[in-house]
């Protein structure tokens, strides 16, 4: 069972045929969460989005400044550079899944950016960033980090280079990301380049080369942490109280699948801005308290994969919330 989180709370809606509930009925692509936009400089926005699983059959994406399609990209990707923009001004996308038989899927929810001003006259490029270090976060992902660059006016934002192919744009106040979508045991060279307003590109920093976890990946780092459950009762009924760190992943988290006593009890889907601290659902278990669950949960990534379960904890209902490894 899939159940919508609206923003305003954490009032859940169930996929059985109430009011704003989310539809499964495969017939064509669902619409592509975790949606954001980052201006790369004074003429171009950085547009990234989470996979549609592939399981529905997503041939590519459209991208959609307003009403009108800018760009398209191949299912494969998840990213894409809108450019020929003007300065210091505010744009709305909207990214939309389209299926091998041409059929489009909803728009995804609307991200806005707004470009800088462009720099007269400006021929100086950022100094490039230094120190770049990183780590493999298991057999999928890698966690990068980087010192600033200088700009004699400012830094828009960094790019992320994967050997000679750009893959991620990240804003000028970031100096740390995650890649994630990548294969076990695979040695990678990662590099950063700066850019400012101007579309100055700074030359590429030192690379890093990293070798992703061997076999296949358990995925304990793209898990969500600090996972707790506890129980209450409320008119006789007993239900189970979960909260969660999500996993840091380049990308917004939208989804996350709750496992109850070995089996896949429900998956969750936010449908205003997920949280990036702390994030908490509770769900009725019955009504007889003494009953011990099993419960765990895990995330979907942003390149439409499953990420690691969490650890599993067992609860007793009526326990006043008692958890156990």
């Amino acid at each position: 069972m899939r159940r919508v989180l609206p923003l305003c709370g954490l009032l859940l809606v169930a996929s059985c045929g109430w009011p704003g509930a989310e539809e499964e009925s495969g017939r064509m692509p669902g619409a592509p969460t975790g949606v954001t936009a980052v201006a790369g400089s004074a003429t171009s926005v950085h547009v990234m989005w989470n996979a549609v699983p592939a399981a529905e059959g997503v041939d590519g994406y459209e991208v959609y400044r307003g009403p009108t399609k800018v760009t398209e990209v191949p299912g494969s990707a998840h990213m894409v550079d809108v450019v020929r923009l003007r300065p210091a001004t505010a744009y709305a996308f909207t990214v939309r899944a389209r299926d091998s038989a041409g059929r489009l899927g909803p728009r995804s929810r609307e991200v806005r950016a707004t470009t800088p001003e462009a720099a007269a006259a400006d021929h100086s490029a950022p100094t490039r960033p230094g120190r770049l270090t990183g780590r493999a976060a298991g057999g999928r992902a890698v966690q990068l980090s980087w010192s600033a660059s200088t700009d004699d006016r400012k830094v828009v934002s960094y790019e992320i280079y994967q050997g000679g192919t750009k893959i991620h744009s990240v804003g000028g106040g970031q100096t740390a990301t995650v890649v994630t979508g990548l294969r076990p045991g695979t040695r990678y060279s990662f590099t950063v380049r700066a850019r400012d307003a101007a579309d100055n590109l700074s030359p590429a920093g030192d690379a890093v080369a990293l070798t992703t976890a061997p076999g296949t990946d358990d995925g304990r780092a793209t898990a969500p942490s600090a996972f707790r459950a506890t129980t209450h009762t409320a008119d006789g009924a007993c239900y189970l109280d979960l909260s969660w760190v999500p996993p840091r992943t380049d990308g917004i988290v939208t989804e996350y699948q709750i496992q109850l006593d070995g089996r896949p009890a429900t998956s969750l889907t936010w449908g205003g801005t997920p949280p990036r601290g702390r994030a908490t659902y509770s769900f009725y278990v019955g009504r007889e308290a003494g009953t011990r669950h099993r419960v765990r949960l895990r995330a979907r990534l942003p390149d439409g994969t499953w990420g690691g379960f969490s650890p599993e904890l067992t609860v007793t209902t009526g326990a006043d919330g008692t958890t156990a490894p």
